[in-house]
């Protein structure tokens, strides 16, 4: 399953957010050299409870909104948005 992903790099505050369309990841590493978007697969992964090598960045590298993809997860907006309100 592919998500739309939009990213908040160096924020104090990590944390995922549904905002309607796509989804709000904010993490604390810089946009340099990968850092925000290795940052932002391995909160992902956490947040749905699967290896982060089962989340992959499919387009998007050097921009804030990505394309990712993730493991066909039934509840996996509820399972996201819980993780982010923990």
């Amino acid at each position: 399953m592919i998500i739309s992903v939009r990213v908040k790099p160096g924020n104090k505050r990590p944390g995922i957010e549904d905002a309607g369309e796509y989804l709000l990841v904010r993490v604390k590493e810089p946009p340099i050299d990968g850092k925000a978007n290795t940052a932002v697969l391995k909160l992902i992964a956490g947040a749905l409870g699967v290896a982060p090598s089962r989340v992959r960045l499919i387009a998007g590298a050097t921009a804030k909104t990505k394309r990712v993809e993730i493991p066909d997860i039934a509840d996996w907006r509820q399972r996201l948005c819980s993780a982010a309100a923990k």
